[in-house]
Order: C-alpha cells, then structure tokens, then sequence
C-alpha cells in the first residue's frame, strides 16, 4: 500500500475557530484516509478548547507542540498580539519542514490580521509570508470550489493601489499559474475567464485609465499566444452570469474582492485557497478566524477538510 503523504495543518490564531477546526480534523476518517496530518499548534492550547467543549482531547502523537503562547495567556474571540506571533511562528515552522522535505504539504487554518498587524509581523497574510519565506518572486492566490474557482492578480491592498499594481506581466503570470493548477487539478486544458478592472471593462476607455487596453488585453493576448485558452477582459458585472459560469474552468480578477464576493456567494464553506507558484504544497480553508463564534463548536469544518485532502492531492 503507497505511503500517504505527510500533510502539516497549523491551527492558525489560537483565539479564532482554528483550534477546534483542527481537534475535529484529527477525528475526520476523509482526512486520516487522504494523508498522514500532524497539527502544527501548542498542544496546551488544543487541551483547552478540548476541556471547554467537552470534547476528547488530541492524540499527541498527532501534534506538533511548538510552545508558542501561554495556553491561559488570552482570550479566544480576541484579537492579540500573542496569538498573532503564535500562528506566524506556526505557519513559518510549517513552511521550513515542506522546505525541507519533512512534510510533503501543508494546510494552514485562519489567522488575524490585526493580530499579526499587532505582533509586528511585517506581512498582511499568508500569501505574502509564503511568498518571503519560500523566496519566490511573487505567489498567486486561488480558490477553488467546485461550482467556481477565482484566481487574483493582486491580493491584500487597498482599492487605489489596485491600478498602480498591474502590470502586462502580472496578469499573464496569473493567467499561465491558474492554466498550470487547473491542468493538474482537471487534468485536461482549461478555458479562463479574465476579468475587466473598470466598470464595463472601461468602456473603451471611458472609465479608468485604459487598464483593459494598456494591460489586461495584451496580457490575454500574450497567454492565448502560448496556447491559453483565455477569453477576456470581460466586463465584471456580468463576467459570472450563469452562462459564463458553466462555461469558465476558471476566473482570473483583478483584486481581492472581485473574485472572492462571488465565490463567498456561490461556495462558502466550501472553497479551498490554494497557493500558486511556490516550490511547496500550500492550501488553507477559505474563511477567517471567525472570532464571534470561536470555541463554540460551531464552526463548519468542511472548508478545511477540502484544503486537507486538496493538499494531500496535490502533494502526491
């Protein structure tokens, strides 16, 4: 029988719902029959929210207990800069054992960015510590579902910077890292959707700065040159109707909120954040620390499940 590969799934902020995210994993038969997970958290902290809803406490054989944070130190729901130093020190741990072959992927829980604001982590999130920590020149962020899957351009900055950002460069190197994932994902050619940044995809250069023009069609061009099957830029405001839906493998966006409010909309819960061009596996569940129902035992597990057994997927 093949070796299942060896998934490292951190628990994220120990104040969000990834705790117990993780103590159900460990309990989940698709996790444990898709690979080999050790969860990398405080072990102290796993016993807490064990002992605080009742539920069995975690094989500690199963985690890897780095001592990050006084497990009595904070409040779950909260955001502080203890647990945001504790869930980089676990996603960094995580990132160096990949690096070093010692884990054949990793699948990270939800962490806060203010919490990582407040700890003085000069990074606004995973993408971007992945990206420093792996020394890629620049990683594309991807979720996938299986009613939609969105990749993004660019990720965590604000609106105004958005236009500034892209470049002819950026968007074909998003439109070839989303082909490359789909094929391996689908393993067949992918037809991609690339989206207009402007209302209308700028109406010929009636709004914005002629992104569509300058930019995004050359870019398109480009990656149909190579032998992309790629369509776009289409106006966003219709670009996921139905009919384009049953037709795109995949969407290329422009910035954060384009591609993940219909994804949110049509796959909540559901989807999988998957890194695109690191030299490590990385996926992660594709919502937050949801501090307003941390350690209630109420939080769906199914995302990070999906990120799990994606992670294991794509490891082997």
């Amino acid at each position: 029988m093949a070796k299942l590969p060896r998934v490292a799934v951190t628990t994220g902020d120990p104040a969000g719902v990834g705790p117990e995210l993780c103590l159900r994993l460990l309990r989940d038969p698709r996790v444990t029959a898709a690979c080999d997970p050790v969860v990398v958290g405080d072990l102290a902290v796993l016993n807490r929210v064990a002992a605080h809803l009742g539920w069995p406490p975690p094989d500690p054989a199963r985690v890897r207990d780095l001592r990050a944070i006084n497990a009595n130190g904070f409040e779950p729901g909260t955001v502080s800069a203890a647990c945001g130093l504790a869930a980089y020190r676990y996603v960094t741990w995580a990132i160096d054992e990949a690096l070093a072959g010692r884990v054949d992927g990793i699948a990270t829980g939800p962490i806060n960015k203010e919490s990582l604001h407040a700890a003085g982590v000069p990074f606004p999130g995973h993408t971007e510590i992945l990206a420093a920590r792996t020394g890629v020149g620049r990683a594309c962020m991807m979720l996938t579902s299986p009613a939609i899957t969105c990749s993004l351009a660019t990720v965590h900055v604000g609106y105004r910077e958005v236009p500034g950002l892209l470049t002819r460069d950026l968007v074909r190197e998003t439109i070839e890292l989303t082909a490359a994932a789909m094929r391996r994902l689908r393993g067949r050619e992918p037809r991609l959707l690339v989206c207009g940044l402007n209302p209308h995809a700028g109406e010929h250069g009636l709004f914005g700065d002629r992104e569509e023009e300058r930019v995004i069609a050359p870019a398109v061009a480009d990656a149909r040159a190579a032998g992309i099957d790629a369509t776009g830029p289409l106006p966003p405001d219709t670009a996921f109707l139905p009919k384009h839906r049953d037709r795109a493998h995949a969407y290329v966006c422009m910035y954060h909120d384009q591609g993940l409010i219909p994804l949110k909309a049509l796959a909540f819960d559901e989807a999988v954040n998957v890194t695109l061009g690191l030299p490590i596996v990385r996926t992660s569940v594709d919502h937050g620390t949801a501090f307003d129902i941390a350690w209630q035992g109420v939080a769906d597990v199914t995302s990070f499940v999906r990120a799990v057994e994606l992670a294991a997927k794509l490891a082997t």
